[in-house]
């Protein structure tokens, strides 16, 4: 297995680790209520999704 010879120093391994950024979470907006929801889920404050309704998103995101 392959060792480093040297000690990678802290710049290197700074430059490197930059690009390490987290991406913003995407939110579209829900056609029945306008409310600000996950794409491809159902919305937690009326509970449709794609024009049927959901009873177990609503109840779900109001417990916790």
């Amino acid at each position: 297995m392959a060792v480093p010879k040297r000690k990678t120093s802290r710049s290197n391994t700074r430059s490197r680790r930059a690009n390490w950024k987290a991406s913003a979470v995407t939110t579209t907006t829900c056609p029945q209520c306008r409310a600000e929801t996950l794409p491809h889920t159902a919305c937690p404050s009326c509970g449709t999704y794609k024009g049927r309704h959901y009873a177990a998103a609503e109840r779900t995101e109001h417990q916790g």
